[in-house]
């Protein structure tokens, strides 16, 4: 039986989708790793960059030609920005509440829009543009919650991180080359700053098999994914993607450790998520109708 042929589009949603399941196992197994910011830091991205590495072996032995790592100037800025954006997610993780995070790095695909309607002359449609009112309105209720409870530091690295991880789908977007390897390349540089300041006390983590499953497998799966989607999708719809995050993380947070988010922060949460959700839904009402129009 032949193989279905998959046109650009649904290639795009198959790679985010499962990019999107994947990174939403991230901060529980973060958590269930139960160690210091730093050693955690370095001991998930050093296993991410080693598979990578083997990975990239393996492509060469039996191809008999090096895949394409690092995509000229694009690829040098988009990993940057990956490796600017793995940092900042972790220092919220560990300074904020876990539905606060999630649910403010949701913020992504607003700050994509806004990108790519700014420099790649994509603009949003009315019904995106009023999504993101919304969002930032719910997010806006997470963000004063946080400021309550003392969680400034935490919220604002979740929103850097956000509009941090927009710009490097933007640029990944811009370019239209394939950008599979450079955020799995570009945890190399959370790597070294997390051993700089791990060490010389060593790696401080009672449950390291966590973070190994997770640096091994899971992160390389969700980034090589979400990296390579922006060849098919556009940019905001990439971001919608990461928000699988958004819903799935503190359900098994929730699960695993009990962790009742606050009910701002849910109130905040359910604004996102019913935004989100009501915008997909007419995109993909109005998709067929424009692509009967221009038949």
């Amino acid at each position: 039986m032949p193989l279905p042929v998959f046109s650009d589009h649904r290639k795009g949603l198959l790679l985010t989708t499962i990019g999107g399941l994947a990174l939403s196992m991230d901060i529980p197994l973060v958590r269930l790793a139960h160690g210091d910011m730093w050693s955690i830091l370095c001991a998930r991205s050093i296993t991410t960059v080693a598979v990578t590495l083997v990975v990239i072996c393996f492509i060469r032995t039996v191809k008999g030609t090096w895949p394409v790592l690092v995509p000229g100037k694009y690829g040098l800025a988009t990993g940057l920005l990956y490796g600017c954006s793995t940092l900042t997610f972790v220092l919220a993780v560990f300074n904020t509440a876990t539905a606060n995070v999630v649910f403010i790095v949701a913020l992504n695909p607003m700050f994509g829009a806004l990108l790519s309607w700014m420099f790649l002359k994509e603009r949003p449609s009315l019904s995106t543009l009023a999504t993101m009112a919304v969002m930032v309105f719910g997010v806006g209720l997470i963000v004063h919650d946080g400021l309550s409870g003392g969680h400034v530091f935490g919220d604002a690295m979740a929103l850097l991180s956000a509009f941090i991880l927009a710009s490097a789908i933007t640029v990944g977007r811009a370019s239209r080359r394939d950008m599979g390897f450079v955020p799995l390349l570009a945890t190399a540089l959370p790597a070294i700053l997390g051993f700089a300041n791990a060490f010389p006390a060593g790696l401080a983590i009672e449950h390291p098999a966590w973070i190994v499953l997770n640096g091994a497998l899971l992160m390389p799966v969700a980034f090589w994914c979400l990296a390579t989607g922006p060849r098919y999708l556009a940019a905001p719809e990439v971001g919608m993607f990461y928000l699988l995050e958004t819903i799935l993380a503190p359900i098994w947070i929730w699960l695993i450790f009990a962790e009742t988010p606050t009910t701002m922060t849910l109130i905040g949460g359910a604004i996102l998520v019913c935004a989100i959700m009501a915008h997909s839904l007419w995109m993909v009402r109005g998709r067929p109708v424009q692509q009967s129009l221009a038949h």
